[in-house]
């Protein structure tokens, strides 16, 4: 009995440790056929990942190519209306100097009212291609702010000039107040975003006035430009900066509505983005608006510049008579409008074509000009910039130059500050020619 007994223990025994091993093995199993389909699981994972990356970098080399296409259409755009601009202005420069000559001619009221319609139109023209080629820039990249002092009072008896007789013209109160305040800006950036700020303000003021002021906060300056027009509606607020949209035009007094292109606020708002200055705007419907740019003040002393002597000292020349001009263009069109007109400013004129005739005008020592004016792109390949160079080498080292061209380049504008040659934009408008020379003029006195 006992050894049945005992025989039953080393039974049970070996069936629990049978029973142990099976379970172990079949757990052994259960986690061998886990780790397989773990396996299976990661490897699915991986490939999917995989793919998903190869998706990715595919994406990537598609954005980027799309990206450096963009970037080469803007450059392309860019070069294409520069070049572009300068072809379709001088044809547009010969017409501008030529309704100017004609409108001189005109006897009859008719005749005048239609001359100026013209005028008119051609200046629109040229707004708009200016303006086109002023955003492609912008919109490019290419244009680099060039920060210098700018002496405020300078800056803003140059914007009274200009806007006091349009404003006159419609019956609007314009007033500048002056300061001695300095701002560090690119100066023709700066006066470029001023100007179109202040031709929207009068062309949205039917009557009343328009005000240009500045303000000096801590190490800042405030220009600020309010006028008592129209107004802009509170739902066009998030509008007003995109091209080509206008507001309701303003109708003046005497009936005449005056409208805009759409693209002077869209241009001063890249304008006021590439050079980092703060642009705000506030304005009531029906009652007016503000707009102020905020730029950083200078503290360097004030010194008078060229500018602000040429433009005190134009005042005193009386009349154009006897100037001897040497005019350099090779459009023959555009050539024949400058002859007529320096023909009514009574200038004596010897024209050329490239730097070989220009030079051999100047042989005859009983004949030197007061001053030459010259396109920049002659014929033969030859610059306006290199031939200014060799007369004045040659002949009269201070020799008063201006170069009219419709070449918008930073290099060129180096150029010629760099040469103490003037620069003018085709197509030029004769009131602004004829300033400039009283400028230059003078200034040799």
């Amino acid at each position: 009995m006992d050894e049945l007994s005992r025989l039953k223990k080393i039974n049970q025994a070996l069936m629990s440790r049978v029973e142990r091993s099976t379970d172990q093995q079949g757990n052994a199993f259960s986690l061998f056929q886990t780790a397989i389909n773990l396996e299976g699981q990661v490897r699915r994972r991986t490939e999917e990942l995989t793919t998903t990356l190869q998706r990715l970098e595919q994406s990537n080399r598609e954005l980027t190519q799309a990206r450096d296409l963009a970037e080469q259409a803007n450059l392309s755009k860019t070069r294409f209306l520069a070049a572009a601009s300068h072809d379709v202005m001088q044809p547009l420069n010969a017409a501008s100097l030529l309704m100017s000559s004609l409108t001189e001619l005109q006897v009859s009221s008719k005749g005048r009212r239609l001359a100026h319609q013209v005028e008119s139109s051609l200046e629109t023209i040229d707004e708009l291609l200016r303006s086109l080629l002023d955003i492609s820039r912008l919109d490019a990249g290419v244009v680099k702010p060039k920060l210098d002092t700018v002496p405020v009072h300078e800056l803003f008896e140059s914007l009274r000039s200009d806007f006091e007789p349009i404003a006159k013209a419609r019956n609007i109160d314009f007033r500048v107040r002056s300061s001695a305040l300095q701002v560090v800006s690119d100066r023709s950036m700066l006066r470029r975003i001023l100007q179109n700020l202040i031709s929207n303000a009068i062309r949205y003021t039917p009557q009343g006035g328009v005000l240009v002021a500045c303000r000096s906060r801590g190490q800042q300056v405030e220009f600020r430009v309010l006028d008592t027009g129209i107004g802009i509606p509170p739902a066009q607020y998030d509008h007003i900066f995109e091209e080509f949209h206008r507001g309701k035009p303003a109708e003046r007094l005497d009936g005449d509505i005056s409208t805009g292109l759409g693209l002077g606020l869209s241009i001063v708002n890249r304008m006021s983005k590439t050079l980092n200055h703060k642009l705000t705007f506030r304005s009531n419907e029906g009652t007016g608006s503000e707009f102020t740019l905020t730029v950083e003040s200078s503290r360097q002393s004030l010194q008078p510049s060229i500018d602000h002597q040429r433009s005190v000292g134009a005042s005193r020349l009386q009349g154009m008579y006897g100037t001897r001009v040497l005019l350099i263009e090779n459009d023959v069109a555009v050539k024949n409008a400058m002859l007529d007109l320096f023909e009514q400013w009574h200038c004596e004129v010897k024209a050329a074509e490239d730097k070989a005739t220009a030079i051999a005008h100047l042989a005859d020592n009983r004949w030197q000009p007061n001053i030459v004016i010259a396109d920049q792109h002659l014929d033969n390949n030859d610059l306006g910039t290199e031939t200014i160079a060799t007369i004045r080498n040659n002949w009269q080292p201070d020799l008063p130059a201006i170069i009219i061209t419709a070449d918008p380049s930073d290099e060129l504008s180096a150029e010629a500050a760099k040469s103490a040659i003037e620069l003018m934009f085709k197509p030029v408008k004769p009131a602004q020619l004829r300033a400039l020379l009283a400028h230059v003029l003078t200034d040799q006195e």
